[in-house]
């Protein structure tokens, strides 16, 4: 069967499943929150199914997971397949919108174990959030695993609170650099571009 030259499908990986069906109803502590992506990032990799990254979209106050993505990139063949851009593209499907700060919905938060790469930075502005919780912003993820996360501006935290978006850092940074170690040592293919002859 040909595939549509004029359509593409990212998808999560076959485990995620069942894994979703046992999601609480609710996640009121931001910790617990963190946890849970923790969780889903080491699942990933562990499964060979992706790099070691995973989000999710919550609604702030009440704590309600909205959708749960992980990194699909070697899977897909999508460069832009990051964990932040599958939470984010399967919680706007589900609540049918393109933005998730619109009126008539309760302000969400994306939750991720990491400082968003540059091109999910970008997405995240476009997205609606309110709020963006991660585990940290330092040198570490690139130091452990060795991804190129892109350039972004000394200013990037500022820059979001000025279009509205609060900034949580620092959520259980430990277990997440944690994550990255176990990534390191399972010896996982480190997919960065420009990886074959220049010109």
């Amino acid at each position: 069967m040909r595939s549509n030259p004029f359509d593409f499908t990212l998808n999560l990986p076959e485990w995620i499943a069942a894994e979703l069906t046992r999601l609480p109803e609710e996640v009121p502590e931001i910790e617990d929150r963190m946890r849970m992506i923790l969780r889903f990032a080491r699942m990933n990799f562990e499964n060979d199914t992706g790099g070691p990254f995973a989000a999710g979209v919550f609604e702030r106050e009440s704590g309600r997971p909205v959708a749960i993505g992980v990194n699909r990139v070697l899977a897909t063949g999508c460069s832009s397949a990051h964990a932040e851009i599958m939470a984010l593209s399967l919680a706007q499907k589900a609540l049918n919108t393109w933005d998730l700060g619109g009126s008539g919905f309760p302000a969400h938060e994306l939750v991720v174990n990491w400082r968003p790469c540059a091109m999910c930075y970008g997405a995240l502005l476009w997205s609606g959030v309110r709020y963006l919780v991660i585990a940290g912003s330092g040198p570490e993820l690139e130091e452990l695993t060795g991804f190129d996360e892109g350039p972004l501006s000394p200013r990037w935290d500022t820059e979001l609170r000025e279009r509205g978006i609060e900034v949580i850092d620092g959520v259980l940074r430990a277990e997440a650099c944690d994550v990255f170690r176990a990534f390191q040592e399972a010896d996982r293919f480190v997919y960065n571009a420009r990886q074959g002859p220049a010109g």
